[in-house]
């Protein structure tokens, strides 16, 4: 894929998540230009290679991943000067406080518990992407 034309990075290492969340976006023509990386350090060589000009306008992280996790890529998406205006949504499994406060600290835009029952996870997943993609205006 082109990377200049990425609107969506979906971090996902769980084949069965990631297809659920692109079908989700697909359902309302929201994945036409999605990049599917299975760890957080394919995000971060994409992110940070020079390829790569030009910034996806959402990134869907999860958190708990192999290599390097969620927590990991955030604190470098954020602390970069050119990426950091990204905006991060966490979609993840864990509820665990002391995730939610970490990613809060580092500036994620918004941590959502990935819902179990299928069509809330489908409901919830199309919305974000409606909202980040459709309703709000990112810099220029």
């Amino acid at each position: 894929m082109d990377s200049n034309i990425v609107e969506i990075l979906l971090v996902e290492d769980n084949p069965d998540d990631a297809e659920l969340t692109i079908r989700a976006l697909r359902k309302y023509n929201l994945a036409n230009h999605l990049l599917h990386l299975q760890d957080g350090e394919e995000a971060l060589n994409f992110l940070f290679s020079s390829k790569s000009d030009t910034m996806p306008k959402i990134i869907l992280l999860d958190i708990k991943m192999p290599k390097v996790d969620g927590i990991e890529v955030l604190r470098k998406i954020k602390s970069d000067p050119y990426r950091k205006i990204i905006p991060v949504v966490v979609l993840t499994s864990s509820k665990e406080e002391r995730d939610i406060i970490e990613s809060y600290k580092l500036g994620v835009n918004a941590y959502i518990v990935k819902p179990v029952e299928f069509d809330k996870f489908v409901k919830a997943v199309s919305e974000i992407g409606f909202f980040w993609l459709i309703l709000n205006q990112p810099p220029s």
